[in-house]
C-alpha cells in the first residue's frame, strides 16, 4: 500500500515537473534564436531527461567502447519506438534530423526547432541534399549530429536497407559514425506501430517493465571505407548481427 502510493506520488511530481519546465521552454522559444542559441539547447537536453522519466522509462546505457568519445560524432541508431525521440537527446549533446512532421507538433515541435533539431521532407529529393547541407555545416560548427539510417521510425526489427545519407555525409566530412543499439524489454509495449502518438505514449507509462537499454559501440571513421554503399553495408551487417544477440 505504501510503495503504491509513493510510487503515485512520484508519477504525480515528475509530470508536474514536466509541465513547468515544457511551459518554461515554450516561452523562452519566443526570444531571438541570437540569445538563446548558447544555452537553449542545454535546457532542452534537462528537458528531455525530465520527460524520460515522467514516461517511467529505466534508461541503462551500455558501453561498448574503450577511452572517450570523439569531440563530435554522427549519432546513428535503429528506430523501434517514439520513445528515441527524448532518451537519444538526453542521452547526448547533438542537433538531430527529424522528419518535417515533427515541426508542426503543439509545444514539442516548436520546443524542438528553438534546441536546434534539423527537419526533412523525406520524399522529397531536394529537401534530403538541403539537410545533408545543413547536417556538413552543423558538424563543421562542430556539433555532433543524430540521423536513423533505417529512414524513420519502422518498428523493433532492423529495416533494410539503410539509407546511405549518414554514410556519405561521414565520408564528406570526416567525422566518424557513432552507433547506438536500442532495446525495450517490453517491446510490444514501446514498439511504434502508427499509434496516435498520445496513445503510444500511455502505452509506455504502463510498460510491463520499463528497462530500455542502449548499448554504445566504438566510433567507425570513414577512412576505412572507399564508398558510402560499402561503409553502408558494414554497419547494416552490426546492426543485423546486434538484432541477432539482442532480440530474442
Amino acid at each position: 500500500m505504501i510503495m503504491s502510493i509513493l510510487k503515485i506520488g512520484y508519477f504525480v511530481i515528475a509530470w508536474v515537473d514536466l509541465l513547468f519546465f515544457s511551459t518554461l521552454l515554450y516561452l523562452l522559444s519566443f526570444l531571438p534564436k541570437k540569445y538563446t542559441c548558447a544555452w537553449y539547447p542545454q535546457l532542452f537536453q534537462y528537458w528531455c531527461k525530465i520527460f524520460v522519466r515522467a514516461l517511467g522509462i529505466d534508461l541503462k546505457v551500455h558501453q561498448h567502447y574503450l577511452g572517450k568519445l570523439p569531440q563530435k560524432y554522427i549519432l546513428i541508431g535503429n528506430h523501434p519506438s517514439a520513445a528515441e525521440d527524448v532518451c537519444m537527446p538526453a542521452l547526448f549533446n547533438a542537433k538531430f534530423l527529424a522528419k518535417i512532421e515533427v515541426k508542426d507538433w503543439w509545444i514539442v515541435g516548436r520546443i524542438g526547432q528553438a534546441a536546434g533539431t534539423l527537419y526533412v521532407k523525406r520524399e522529397e529529393k531536394s529537401s534530403r541534399q538541403e539537410a545533408a547541407d545543413t547536417l556538413l555545416k552543423t558538424l563543421a560548427d562542430g556539433h555532433s549530429v543524430g540521423i536513423y539510417p533505417e529512414g524513420g521510425c519502422k518498428g523493433r526489427r532492423i529495416f533494410t536497407p539503410f539509407r546511405y545519407g549518414a554514410f556519405e555525409i561521414s565520408i564528406n566530412s570526416g567525422a566518424p559514425v557513432l552507433p547506438i543499439f536500442i532495446y525495450y524489454e517490453a517491446q510490444d509495449d514501446f514498439e511504434w506501430q502508427n499509434q496516435h502518438l498520445v496513445h503510444k505514449l500511455w502505452m509506455i507509462v504502463r510498460a510491463k517493465n520499463p528497462t530500455a537499454h542502449y548499448f554504445v559501440f566504438e566510433p567507425i571513421y570513414p577512412d576505412k571505407f572507399e564508398t558510402k554503399e560499402a561503409f553502408c553495408n558494414h554497419v547494416q551487417n552490426l546492426y543485423l548481427q546486434w538484432q541477432e544477440k539482442y532480440l530474442v
